[in-house]
């Protein structure tokens, strides 16, 4: 069983888990149709948009800046405006804990004609800003960040030239935010990538009507384009699902179904790394909506044999490290993660954060300066570990705790609601 305490989860040892789930929507996905849709013309239907706060920080950022939205569950509709549909906020812009909604969105604000401030809480006020600052810079906008590189950012909006621009570390928000700015310039904007990252903007701006094309790693958006409002699904988020897939594989015997998942060639280095290492994952029912690939997962639990973790498969599994260090502990040989500085600017330093807790739970970890590496064939201990106000830390953990011996308690476990408001409530229903 799980019980609360007020910002704490004690969660206790299960057999096995069994069950059927349905996941909220994809985070990286909800934020780009939300933003997209805004400077789009009409009205768009977003179903089953993420239920985290992070994107909601988004929708109170579009609201901010004019944009009529109206919410029914998880429906949102966004009455867009066109490019030149933004108005300056009476306020700063507030992201939350969202560095997608800031770094994203700063392209969009820094072809306005207005100033205008965005800051966030004081996790996001500790990570870096110089990536995006450095192209947007270059395209003619104005931009000041405390210390020279963190929120809260003040832009000063700018009628932009277009670029083309290779950033220096692999980043779908980077890129993300220069395509958005070029959406505003008269001409052709490009982004270079030397190791590819999640495609959902190219797809999403492609759904909603602009020219944006791919040619081996460059990718180029014609500026200006008269954007229309449509009607999305959000797939269920394969981040998400990370967590249980994992957690089935601690527990042998268990049995997940996962329906309506996103499965982006992009983001499915996550599925090919566990069946590498062993696991019993079956794809069912896999169609294609609005450029989006989903489908059913099926997971059968065992002991995974481990791996490696390295080069362009760490940018392709950043997000899911986490808990996959957990899967590692519980291996045949263990867990080895290699160029993963940008772990150390995530929420929390995120390696400095999974080597606390595992240090908590008894297992050992050798960390390095750009990853760790976890000997396999451990037991974890129950204990009290932290998710230092870190979404993917505080759910690693809890699933963790399915195979602890004896009682482990997360603190600050509500840092989950970011992404996952609901995982414990389904971590609970399916445990046995």
């Amino acid at each position: 069983m799980m019980k609360s305490l007020l910002m704490q989860y004690s969660v206790f040892p299960a057999k096995i888990l069994n069950g059927t789930i349905r996941l909220p929507g994809d985070k990286s996905i909800s934020h780009r149709y939300a933003m997209i849709a805004s400077v789009a013309e009409g009205t768009s239907r977003l179903d089953h948009y993420s239920t985290g706060a992070d994107c909601q920080s988004t929708l109170g950022c579009m609201r901010a800046l004019g944009i009529e939205i109206e919410r029914d569950g998880s429906t949102v509709l966004v009455h867009g405006k066109g490019l030149d549909g933004l108005r300056a906020p009476a306020g700063p812009l507030d992201a939350g804990n969202s560095g997608s909604t800031i770094r994203m969105l700063s392209g969009m604000l820094a072809a306005q004609p207005f100033e205008c401030e965005i800051g966030g809480d004081e996790s996001l006020s500790k990570r870096p800003m110089q990536r995006i600052m450095t192209p947007l810079a270059a395209m003619g906008a104005r931009i000041q960040a405390r210390d020279g590189k963190f929120p809260p950012l003040r832009i000063h909006g700018a009628k932009l030239t277009p670029i083309e621009y290779e950033p220096p570390v692999a980043s779908a928000q980077v890129k993300t935010c220069v395509l958005f700015a070029g959406l505003h310039t008269e001409g052709v904007t490009g982004v270079v990538e030397k190791t590819q990252t999640r495609d959902h903007t190219e797809v999403a701006l492609r759904e909603f009507g602009a020219a944006i094309r791919r040619a081996g790693h460059s990718i180029t958006i014609e500026g200006r384009p008269k954007l229309q409002a449509r009607v999305l699904a959000v797939p269920g988020d394969l981040s998400s699902a990370a967590f249980f897939l994992v957690a089935a594989n601690l527990l042998p015997g268990s049995k997940l179904v996962l329906e309506g998942v996103g499965l982006s060639p992009s983001r499915t280095g996550l599925i090919d790394w566990l069946m590498a290492a062993g696991a019993q994952i079956r794809v069912l029912d896999v169609k294609q909506t609005a450029g989006e690939m989903t489908g059913t997962i099926s997971v059968t639990g065992r002991q995974l044999e481990g791996g490696v973790i390295e080069k362009a498969m760490t940018a392709a599994l950043i997000d899911e490290i986490p808990v996959l260090a957990v899967l590692g502990a519980a291996s045949r040989n263990g867990l080895t993660v290699r160029d993963a500085a940008e772990l150390r600017v995530k929420e929390t330093d995120r390696i400095a954060t999974v080597a606390e807790n595992m240090g908590r739970m008894g297992v050992r970890i050798e960390v390095a300066e750009d990853g760790f590496h976890i000997p396999g064939n451990q037991t974890f201990e129950g204990a009290k570990v932290d998710s230092f106000g870190d979404h993917r830390i505080a759910m690693a953990f809890a699933v963790a705790g399915l195979a602890a011996k004896g009682e482990t308690v997360v603190d600050n476990a509500e840092a989950a609601s970011v992404s996952f408001p609901e995982f414990y409530d389904i971590l609970n229903r399916i445990r046995e």
